[in-house]
């Protein structure tokens, strides 16, 4: 029997486990860097699998290492995220989550779930393959300042160092049984931006004797897309959008003060930077020009994403000999973010895209939303494919 087919039957076998797997942990979500219990699950499953972790990198995360033969002659690293967002869950199945308002509205109980099936079933292995796999299961993707960010500077990519990382991530747009790859740039940086628009509150009866700052805030927010729409070169997809915005008053109540938060968006480090300066004077100076004040907060998060255009490319054609090329698709750039990216800018990467929309049962909710959920067969497809990505990768170091 062929490797690529005893992964195969070793993924539908443990097709079972792996799902209620991740059920137990999409029905006991944990918020960023609160992963106690969920580590601590995930250290148990790799310890009845056979393999022993490292738990407390970065407090709430943990590595490990599967040993094939000669170990130490080469390493790659598969990575998977713990965390859970601030969500009530929606969806009326057996597994929802039991803490109310948080939910695994991101796929991240998929991608602990498959890689614990992808560990099992290389684990089966280990005397088929040289080398060594480490696997990393970190906390903290969905808040700055990331958990990639944390594990790193904790060592997670030493003793022993991987050549090259892999990362897996459920795509609700593609259909179950579908994978997304793309080489290169993929995806953008992500800031925070929180302003604090002061001015002199009172009655709105008489607006000359305040200094209105829903006014100067207002300006401020229409000004600062000028920074994309006369700044930001054609080249380099930028974003900059404003979710949020408080203005405490009433009908006839000018407040003292508006609070407003967004997101900035890049793909270009120098960019990024001079679009920072850019967006702090600009808001100070239209605050100062009304008569106000402008405070503005700048919470640098994670850096572009970058996949490696060789990795990649060998992984999709080990992805294309597992699903068949008619599976295996592309992907656009996208201006969403991912901590991943912090590996990528530490080792060669790769990161695509696991389908799991089933328009057929209904499964086909956005991720980040209170109804979001995935096909469970893709759970299968997910830790088997990994798992031939990872031998294939290895047969090429």
């Amino acid at each position: 029997m062929s490797l690529k087919q005893q992964i195969k039957e070793l993924a539908a076998r443990n097709a079972n486990d792996i799902i209620n797997i991740r059920r137990h942990i999409h029905a006991n979500p944990e918020l960023s860097y609160q992963e106690f219990k969920t580590a601590k699950y995930v250290a148990e499953q790799l310890k009845a699998i056979g393999i022993t972790p490292k738990e407390g990198v970065a407090e709430t995360g943990l590595t490990a290492v599967i040993e094939g033969k000669n170990p130490d002659s080469k390493v790659l690293a598969l990575r998977a995220d713990m965390d859970a967002l601030p969500i009530l869950e929606a969806n009326d199945v057996k597994y929802k989550s039991k803490n109310e308002g948080v939910m695994h509205a991101c796929g991240h109980d998929a991608h602990t779930s498959s890689l614990l099936g992808t560990a099992k079933i290389l684990h089966d292995l280990k005397d088929q393959f040289e080398g060594s796999v480490k696997l990393i299961f970190q906390p903290g993707e969905e808040r700055n300042p990331g958990g990639a960010s944390l594990m790193i500077k904790d060592g997670a990519l030493k003793n022993p160092a991987p050549g090259c990382i892999f990362g897996q991530h459920v795509m609700p747009l593609l259909p179950v049984g579908k994978v997304g790859f793309r080489e290169g740039m993929y995806m953008a940086s992500c800031d925070e931006i929180y302003l604090t628009v002061k001015g002199k509150g009172g009655h709105a009866a008489v607006p000359e004797l305040t200094v209105d700052p829903v006014l100067i805030a207002s300006n401020i927010i229409v000004s600062l897309q000028q920074i994309i729409s006369r700044n930001a070169s054609p080249k380099t997809p930028t974003v900059l959008s404003f979710g949020k915005v408080i203005a405490n008053g009433a009908t006839n109540i000018i407040p003292d003060e508006v609070n407003i938060a967004g997101t900035f968006r890049a793909m270009d480090e120098e960019w990024r930077a001079d679009a920072h300066a850019k967006i702090i004077t600009m808001a100070e100076n239209i605050a100062t020009a009304m008569g106000g004040r402008c405070q503005v907060e700048i919470s640098k998060g994670y850096p572009f994403l970058v996949n490696n255009p060789e990795i990649t490319k060998q992984a999709r054609a080990s992805a294309e000999e597992f699903l068949g090329k008619e599976n295996v698709v592309n992907l656009d750039l996208w201006m969403g973010a991912e901590d991943f990216a912090y590996y990528t800018h530490e080792v060669p990467a790769c990161f695509y895209r696991l389908g799991t929309r089933n328009e057929a049962k209904g499964i086909t909710s956005y991720v980040h939303t209170p109804t979001f959920d995935i096909d469970e067969d893709a759970l299968e497809i997910g830790a088997g494919m990994m798992a031939w990505i990872a031998l294939n990768k290895l047969q090429n170091m």
